[in-house]
């Protein structure tokens, strides 16, 4: 069965530094993009970074651009997003995605990690 399990999330203050984890099992991990998505209380989710294996191709929401950065490892089945200078508008239950379309699309979430940037 599929999982993609987040750790690292926590409380920290505005200005600190945090790094989310997301460990993948039960699929060929290069092969899909690896995303983290957040979602504020009454908002949607959005998507905050993206890396596409092939071409080691990188997005991010202007929001966190220049502030966080995503980095996976195909050896470790794991994904990463460091966030540096975190705002309280940063604070989100953040999400791992894995995606591809084979056919049909396969979609996978985990189960979401608490970032909470407060003084």
């Amino acid at each position: 069965q599929v999982q993609l399990v987040e750790s690292g999330g926590g409380l920290v203050q505005p200005g600190g530094s945090l790094r989310l984890s997301c460990a993948a099992s039960e699929f060929t991990f290069s092969n899909y993009a690896m995303s983290w998505y957040r979602q504020a209380p009454g908002k949607e989710r959005e998507l905050v970074a993206r890396s596409i294996s092939v071409g080691l191709t990188t997005n991010y929401a202007d929001s966190v651009k220049g502030r966080f950065t995503i980095v996976r490892d195909n050896a470790k089945n794991t994904v990463y997003l460091q966030m540096n200078s975190l705002k309280p508008e940063d604070t989100a239950v953040y999400f791992c995605n894995a995606r591809k379309y084979g056919g049909v699309w396969y979609d996978y979430w985990g189960q979401g990690t608490q970032v909470t940037v407060s003084s």
